[in-house]
């Protein structure tokens, strides 16, 4: 018999299916352990997965017996459930839910979100702070009754399952609002939304993850904490550094407006770039965000069924940078990007997580 691990590998088989169903129909099947804790639940289209950690890091250093629940994850599948500041026991999470997930036919997102949320449960946690995996009404997350729901920003992702224009991707976003719910922006335009949604308090702060985190612990907590206590955070394949010699840091931007908040963020350099994109993707304007940063790309592919393959990424890269290099294999790729940087340039790989994730599982561990 597969493992549990295993079994859940296998129902990416299947794909995505968004609806609630299936995940209601699981949950009474598990005795609905949602409802037996507290929870922050954020959404958005970038930084939620840095949000949540933060927001995590913040409530345990309050005091509190934390979950938290993000994706895609790039370590291991360990990395997506947490309890109490540490991973929890995938194959024991799962084999808590694989009976009834089986029963109903769950998707692998569907049986990973029961997975976190008996875990939570189970472990007695204070409150779960929760990323939402693709929008929010429909989204297998949106079973919880959230005391407090960030919207980190609204961009033009996911427009074929969520809608054409900001307004309508905000509003899929903001169905996850209860009741009375305080909800905490990063943007300011959608705070009208938010109320027509049911927030009973709206807070807008600025969009990034450390002051959409303190906004979202203290409506939670009802007084200050220190910001301080994420100073030493780091989260995987988001803004990571890796090394300094020469300097490389790892972040998963896989759309312009993730591009456009990691320009904000990163050292002026002469950065070679490392770079996969996914065929979903608006890949040019990703390409023409990047530009700035340096005239020397690697084109490669992180092996993701839907990856563009390397020689079609140098194909629409060559018009924003001036030298261009195929390398289909990202490991090799990754070795190639050093090599032109030297020990003094710096090295830059992005485009998608699946990209860092492929990366981090052969990463050598004096290269940190």
């Amino acid at each position: 018999m597969p493992s549990n691990v295993e079994y859940l590998e296998s129902l990416e088989l299947f794909g995505m299916s968004l609806g609630l169903e299936r995940m209601q129909a699981l949950l009474e099947r598990l005795g609905h352990p949602e409802r037996r804790f507290s929870a922050i639940h954020v959404v958005g289209t970038n930084g939620k997965t840095s949000t949540v950690r933060t927001t995590e890091t913040l409530l345990a250093a309050a005091g509190l017996r934390v979950g938290a629940y993000v994706s895609p994850h790039v370590t291991g599948w360990g990395e997506r459930i947490r309890v109490d500041g540490r991973e929890a026991d995938v194959e024991r999470a799962l084999a808590r839910v694989r009976p009834a997930a089986e029963e109903v036919g769950a998707t692998q997102f569907e049986v990973l979100t029961a997975a976190a949320l008996g875990e939570f449960a189970e472990a007695g946690v204070e409150v779960a702070v929760v990323e939402a995996g693709l929008g929010g009404r429909l989204d297998a997350t949106n079973v919880l009754d959230a005391r407090v729901v960030v919207l980190t920003n609204v961009a033009l992702d996911h427009t074929e399952h969520l809608g054409e224009t900001r307004e309508a991707i905000a509003a899929e976003k903001l169905a996850v609002v209860g009741d009375g719910a305080t909800v905490v922006l990063g943007e300011p335009e959608w705070e009208e939304a938010a109320r027509e949604a049911g927030a009973g308090h709206v807070e807008v702060t600025a969009r990034s993850s450390l002051a959409l985190a303190v906004a979202a612990a203290e409506a939670f907590l009802g007084r200050p904490v220190d910001p301080h206590a994420a100073d030493d955070l780091v989260v995987a394949g988001r803004m990571e550094r890796i090394a300094e010699s020469p300097l490389e840091i790892w972040d998963g931007a896989h759309n312009p407006a993730g591009v456009g908040w990691l320009l904000g963020r990163l050292p002026s350099r002469d950065w070679t770039l490392v770079v996969s994109i996914l065929a979903d993707k608006d890949a040019d304007a990703i390409l023409a965000a990047l530009s700035p940063l340096g005239d020397r790309l690697v084109a490669t592919s992180s092996g993701h069924a839907r990856a563009l393959a390397a020689d079609e990424l140098a194909r629409r890269a060559a018009p924003y940078f001036a030298d261009v290099e195929t390398v289909e294999d990202p490991v090799e790729a990754w070795a190639r990007g050093r090599a032109l940087a030297g020990p003094d340039g710096a090295v830059l790989v992005t485009g998608s997580l699946t990209l860092v994730a492929s990366l981090a599982a052969v990463r050598p561990a004096t290269v940190r």
